[in-house]
């Protein structure tokens, strides 16, 4: 049976709550973190073909070279249903819910992929602007390594307590339907380097970015995102699935661009 009891503590609440984002060690076990790694590389590897769905997050903003600089899948569920039923996705459900809120519910998940030496950054963002407009603000994503995760291969950067702040006005990145940026650096963030089997917890609006790996190992995140499940189908309503139907949902919110 699946261990989904993971009681979050009133302080990690409360530290979520305070700085947007919220370490957890260990979401998954060393044996999981085996079995996890051999399915994403299955995707990476072309095992499990996702056409469409695959893209190169990073297009336009490293050197040009051979092969994908930041390898995206978007929803690696739908092409592997049974991941829904495994461990990760079971243990985030919960530990969403009691971050925020019983009507948490699963929207879309993705890999994300630095391979070894790309060294392309991650541009500075926030989740929300990817989105559309919707009238409840909460939304969670938990980034989960499947690598060691440090500055020099790709770790996660954010901004604490940027998500109690408007979005700030973002721009292509890149090509045109790539990533998203917006003015942001270091000096306003914290790193945060993890081992295989812990997860991040980020709220939609926190800001957020990773460097590129300039290592001789991988980088490989899961990433799996939770909404109110009223929001989600209002989402649906207005054709946005996070690239599941392989629409152009790379748009700025340009209610928010000055």
């Amino acid at each position: 049976m699946i261990q989904t009891n993971y009681n979050v503590t009133d302080q990690q609440i409360k530290f979520f709550n305070e700085n947007g984002y919220l370490l957890i060690e260990d979401i998954i076990t060393p044996e999981e973190v085996h079995i996890y790694s051999d399915i994403y590389n299955s995707f990476l590897e072309g095992g499990i073909d996702t056409g469409k769905n695959r893209g190169d997050l990073g297009a336009g903003l490293g050197k040009p070279g051979k092969g994908e600089a930041i390898t995206q899948i978007m929803w690696p569920s739908d092409f592997m249903p049974q991941l829904l039923e495994m461990s990760y996705h079971k243990r985030i459900l919960t530990i969403s819910r009691e971050l925020l809120g019983e009507d948490m519910a699963f929207d879309f998940d993705m890999l994300i992929s630095k391979a070894p030496e790309t060294n392309t950054p991650t541009p500075w963002h926030q989740d929300a602007s990817y989105w559309i407009n919707m009238p409840d603000t909460r939304a969670v994503s938990c980034w989960m390594a499947l690598d060691h995760a440090t500055k020099e291969n790709g770790c996660m950067w954010y901004v604490p307590g940027s998500h109690k702040l408007p979005l700030r006005p973002h721009r292509f990145a890149g090509k045109e339907g790539g990533a998203l940026m917006c003015d942001c650096s270091e000096e306003e963030g914290i790193a945060i380097e993890i081992r295989p089997g812990s997860c991040i917890f980020h709220h939609g609006h926190t800001l957020h970015y990773s460097r590129g790996n300039s290592t001789k190992g991988n980088r490989r995140a899961f990433i799996l995102n939770y909404r109110p499940q009223q929001m989600i189908d209002l989402e649906r309503a207005q054709g946005h699935d996070h690239g599941r139907s392989n629409a152009s949902d790379r748009k700025i919110r340009n209610e928010e661009i000055k």
